[in-house]
């Protein structure tokens, strides 16, 4: 299973210094994310605690799963004084190539104790054709 990133190719890009430093304040906003393969199925899990189920979307396409969701902001009580927050806020989206045998349309998903838990079973391959030897004939 490959994250699946908006730009590729194989020539470095103008660009590159800017989304690295994009991606340093992204891997503030990311939510940790761990995947494993049993005999079975494909296995995501992800962090999101304080994240309500509402606030969480799940898409498979054309062999890309995506998950985008939204921790929302507390309301802010009037006439606080605030000294620091260290809480995270804010969209979140990542995107993931399935493998080739992996089941998409099959996936299923649940939420417990502030992780999102994801299965994709697998299916069986169509097996290559074997290679035979042709005969040719005369005439």
């Amino acid at each position: 299973m490959v994250e699946k990133t908006e730009h590729g190719g194989f020539w470095p890009s103008l660009y590159d210094p800017f989304r690295s430093f994009g991606a340093r304040l992204a891997d503030w906003l990311t939510p940790a994310t761990e995947a494993s393969s049993g005999k079975a199925a494909y296995d995501i899990a992800m962090e999101l605690p304080g994240v309500s189920l509402e606030d969480v979307e799940l898409i498979v396409d054309i062999g890309v799963l995506t998950i985008r969701g939204e921790k929302k902001t507390e309301s802010e009580k009037k006439g606080d004084t605030w000294y620091f927050s260290e809480r995270q806020y804010g969209a979140f989206r990542r995107s993931f190539r399935l493998p080739e045998d992996a089941d998409g349309q099959g996936a299923s998903a649940r939420m417990e104790d502030g992780v999102l838990h994801i299965a994709v079973p697998k299916k069986a391959l169509e097996q290559p054709e074997t290679a035979r030897r042709i005969e040719i004939s005369k005439g």
